[in-house]
């Protein structure tokens, strides 16, 4: 069953999302917008982005999703968490918490903010501020 294109009002608010962002609103970022951040906070790859976006009649290239996930990480839009140098995760929800990873299939679970405290950060070289530091706890089915 192909999912359904988000409607006009969803894009409408997607274009708007992303002239607050500072992003210009592109037929491609629009309709990209539109399948991530119309439904809860979620994490998602590039490739399973495409795969939506295929299924709702959006014609777009894998290399273009990948740009565009980029462009809408250094918008402040989404968050990209790394979970080894081959896997890549894009996450809709910015605020502060961590991740687990289960590596039996993939899947990215948050762990709430408050959930998780992380002691001993050394200070950083000088003329540097720590941004922020990323948690991700390594799980398997037990």
């Amino acid at each position: 069953m192909a999912k359904k294109k988000p409607d006009k009002a969803s894009l409408d608010e997607a274009a708007a999302r992303l002239r607050s962002a500072g992003l210009r609103p592109t037929r491609q970022r629009v309709a990209l917008a539109g399948l991530l951040f119309g439904k809860d906070h979620h994490h998602l790859t590039a490739e399973s982005l495409h795969a939506q976006a295929a299924k709702a009649g959006v014609r777009v290239s894998l290399a273009t999703v990948y740009n565009t996930l980029h462009q809408f990480t250094e918008a402040g839009m989404l968050s990209q968490v790394v979970v080894d140098a081959a896997r890549s995760y894009f996450d809709t929800n910015t605020g502060a918490h961590q991740h687990f990873y289960c590596e039996d299939d993939g899947a990215l679970i948050d762990i709430p903010g408050e959930a998780i405290a992380v002691a001993g950060v050394p200070s950083p070289p000088k003329g540097m501020a720590v941004d922020r530091v990323d948690v991700v706890v390594r799980i398997k089915r037990a």
